[in-house]
């Protein structure tokens, strides 16, 4: 049964764009080029990949298609648009009634306005990629993009800033729960689970999809929310819900009217990205780590138990002026046991004798032991204040 629901739940969950909006075609040195199904225009706009933006953060548009296999035997498409001038790189997953052709030219905006990499890729069975949408597709298509992006770019997780839009949330907060040293995530419009979207339920069930409830709390980078106060999609409930749950949560931004499909249209929108980005390229090592240390809680050190060192004629404290022999080696030779005799100060210093041949006994000019042999025949410094068979004392 549980199953039978959640096969329904993926059908309500994934509506690919039919027919696609752009279509994959070979040039003539064999690599993959990307053109829009209705003109046959190349989606770059003619330009080569070796060419540049040009000004500071760049109008023009320099494209990679890439054709990715998962780990589930499906084929993937993937745009990969680089900015000279980018420190970061985003990984964007996009919803679940788009592809790669609708969102090219957001693409291109939001390279050049927050100044890094990007890279958008198609879900199985959407756009010009085979197979068909599932959770675990989406999941197995993730990790190939990032894969793709560690080994033919060499982009690291400390680099990497995770970009999820609602359905993408999914598979977004799926690996960055696997991603301990991530720049940041930025979740907008993002669900708590596929189920909660349709039912108000509090408990995560078997048979739901997309538990980004349970993933979140995994999460160890800064975490921007992002959603729409009027989203009559995916409620905000679910943004702000994911934004407490955060463990790193960033100032969150909740556009006032905003709904589910328009909020790039809102000059906060990019302003606070903008501004988030920014914080992520300066934030350093020391900084996260400093952050990531506050979190922990270092158990207290315990004080040794020293005993109790009275004096055995007044019972006032122990003396101070003999030093206490310490062995760095031995732990067991400063244990209370015996005492030694002060007859200056007339107070007594309780400790047990070092057995250890590292530790020498005090030179205290103010302590005299005993010279009868009867007081040390046990060896024991506290027997001989009991001796009553000499007049040593």
């Amino acid at each position: 049964m549980g199953c039978l629901i959640s096969h329904l739940a993926a059908k309500f969950a994934f509506f690919p764009p039919s027919p696609p909006t752009y279509q994959i075609k070979k040039r003539e040195d064999g690599n993959p080029i990307a053109v829009y199904s209705s003109s046959s225009i190349p989606l770059a706009g003619g330009l080569d990949d070796d060419d540049d933006d040009g000004g500071g953060g760049g109008g023009g548009c320099s494209l990679d298609v890439l054709l990715l296999d998962t780990k589930r035997g499906n084929k993937i498409v993937a745009f990969y648009l680089k900015n000279p001038y980018a420190r970061l790189t985003l990984l964007y997953s996009h919803g679940n009634a788009a592809d790669l052709g609708q969102l090219f030219d957001l693409f291109v905006q939001l390279k050049a306005n927050l100044r890094v990499n990007l890279m958008g890729y198609d879900y199985s069975g959407y756009g010009a990629s085979t197979g068909k949408p599932s959770e675990l597709n989406t999941y197995a298509d993730i990790e190939a993009v990032y894969e793709c992006l560690e080994t033919e770019y060499g982009v690291s997780q400390e680099d990497l800033i995770l970009y999820g839009q609602s359905v993408g949330s999914g598979p977004t907060l799926h690996l960055a729960a696997r991603l301990p040293r991530l720049r940041g995530v930025v979740l907008h419009s993002a669900i708590l689970s596929g189920l909660r979207v349709v039912c108000h339920v509090k408990c995560t069930l078997c048979f739901d999809i997309y538990k980004n409830v349970n993933k979140i709390r995994k999460v160890k980078c800064p975490t921007l929310v992002i959603h729409g106060t009027e989203d009559d999609v995916v409620n905000w409930l679910h943004g702000n819900g994911l934004w407490k749950m955060a463990k790193d949560p960033y100032e969150p931004l909740w556009i006032k009217g905003g709904g589910h499909c328009n909020l790039e249209l809102y000059p906060d929108y990019i302003r606070h990205l903008c501004r988030f980005i920014y914080e992520m390229e300066t934030i350093t090592t020391k900084t996260r780590l400093t952050k990531i240390k506050s979190t922990l809680r270092v158990p207290k050190k315990s004080t040794p138990d020293t005993g109790s060192c009275r004096c055995i004629k007044t019972g006032l404290p122990d003396c101070l002026k003999c030093p206490k022999p310490r062995c760095p080696n031995c732990p067991e030779c400063c244990k209370p046991s015996c005492c030694f005799l002060n007859w200056k100060c007339g107070c007594c210093w309780s400790m047990k004798l070092p057995k250890c041949p590292d530790v020498k006994l005090p030179k205290c000019p103010d302590v005299k032991l005993p010279k009868c042999p009867a007081c040390l025949r046990c060896g024991c410094l506290t027997c001989s204040c009991k001796c009553v068979n000499c007049s040593c004392w």
